[in-house]
């Protein structure tokens, strides 16, 4: 009964997965009050999702409408991606010689390959791929507050 439930509303449960994983994501963002928050990451994840289900889902509708068009289904969501490199760029602000928002920029892409691997249907990868990048990104902030000049001077160390 459940497996069944679970089937017929699947696509509502990806838009749901998807927008929790992006404002959990979008959250670490929020709490360094840098440019893109939980809202901006949670709508691109939703709006990857959508587009990535709209497209598979209208591959397999039509595909016996046109039997001699060949439909690629990943086609669109391919295309997401070059939009989400416009929207990053539009996050990264040079201040004098300092470049700031690189790393929201790349999480926006990281949320939209997440809506998109959401959507279509790779729920582990999607999780362990959040997981990952929220532990690393946690050592990544230790070292960058706490032993930043510790790191620096064991690679200088190195050069020498």
């Amino acid at each position: 009964m459940l497996t069944s439930f679970f089937m017929e509303y699947e696509l509502y449960f990806k838009l749901i997965i998807s927008a929790i994983l992006g404002f959990l994501v979008g959250l670490d963002r929020a709490s360094r009050k840098e440019p893109a928050g939980f809202k901006t990451y949670t709508y691109v994840a939703v709006s990857c999702t959508l587009v990535t289900i709209i497209s598979m889902e209208s591959a397999y509708l039509f595909q016996d409408s046109f039997p001699n068009v060949s439909m690629d289904p990943m086609r669109l969501a391919a295309n997401v991606l070059t939009g989400l490199g416009f929207i990053g760029g539009g996050v990264i602000l040079k201040q004098g010689m300092k470049v700031r928002g690189i790393v929201s920029a790349a999480m926006i892409f990281f949320v939209g390959g997440l809506g998109i691997g959401i959507g279509a249907g790779f729920y582990a990868i999607s999780f362990t791929a959040v997981i990952i990048t929220t532990v690393l990104g946690l050592f990544g902030r230790y070292f960058e507050t706490a032993h930043l000049d510790v790191v620096i001077d064991l690679l200088s160390k190195k050069r020498e």
